[in-house]
């Protein structure tokens, strides 16, 4: 399996070797330019690769083009065998965070979903990536991106091989289970039994409804955990302002360190499989 289960235990452990900084790359999409973030591991390869989807909030952090949550997982992920690569759907369409309603202007389940198979295509042309090792993992607003990308009739149909499975952290699901959402490739949902943006419930129910349609989608509920479970260092803390699937205006957010190291755990060996 690549070696990952081994590099996976390294990087657990502190063991793995030092990951260099991303590379930034630009991915065509029709006219478009998508400026992304990318991850190598050390070699030539060829490696499996992960197409990584931002949250509401954007890609960039308050003091790097690159968020703190996303530089973590990029490094974790390079250093366990994966070339993982960040598309910035919203800064290279000059665009700010999408968190209120006022704010929305790009679609998940379409402008995001176009982003998203180019950066499949790129990363396909490239000769250290595994063709047909490619996976999605998105948080939030991206998780919903990752959700409708792997729906069996969005399925590829440029003659290039498909998403191999996909992991969505914390998506808001009621959409989606509402339009008898189900999964073309193994799809892991993790979610936080507190998280009061976007409800577990709703994610239950869409998993337990597809598992009716298809045999490919699991999910973890983790107790106690709310929204941002995996963030590095966030104290929990109340957000205002946001448009969540709960319909609430004012959300709890904040790490989990249970849930954010089993995350971390799992979420590897699911890509890996």
């Amino acid at each position: 399996m690549w070696r990952i289960a081994a590099l996976i235990l390294a990087v657990l452990a502190g063991t793995g070797s030092a990951v260099a900084a991303p590379d930034v790359v630009e991915i065509p999409f029709g006219e478009l330019k998508l400026k992304a973030f990318l991850y190598r591991p050390e070699g030539n390869g060829p490696f499996p690769a992960v197409v990584a989807l931002h949250g509401c909030d954007g890609l960039t952090g308050m003091r790097s083009p690159l968020g703190k949550r996303y530089r973590d997982w990029g490094e974790k992920l390079a250093a366990a065998g994966f070339v993982v690569v960040f598309p910035d759907s919203f800064g290279s369409r000059k665009l700010g965070p999408q968190c209120s309603a006022a704010d929305r202007k790009l679609r998940s389940g379409r402008e995001r979903v176009g982003d998203v198979e180019a950066a499949r295509l790129w990363l396909q042309a490239q000769s250290y990536v595994a063709q047909d090792r490619i996976s999605l993992l998105g948080w939030a607003n991206g998780a919903v991106a990752a959700l409708w990308t792997v729906r069996p009739h969005a399925g590829a149909k440029d003659g290039k091989p498909d998403f191999r499975s996909a992991v969505a952290l914390y998506p808001g699901c009621r959409r989606l289970r509402d339009t008898a959402w189900s999964t073309r490739a193994p799809t892991l949902i993790l979610v936080g039994a507190k998280d009061d943006w976007t409800p577990a419930t709703a994610c239950e129910q869409m998993v337990s409804g597809a598992r009716g349609r298809s045999a490919q989608a699991a999910i973890v509920v983790y107790p106690g955990a709310y929204h941002n479970f995996d963030y590095p260092n966030l104290v929990l803390q109340v957000r205002t302002g946001v448009a969540s699937a709960a319909g609430n205006s004012r959300v709890h957010v904040g790490t989990d360190a249970a849930a954010r190291a089993d995350a971390f755990k799992r979420v590897p060996e699911w890509l890996a499989r």
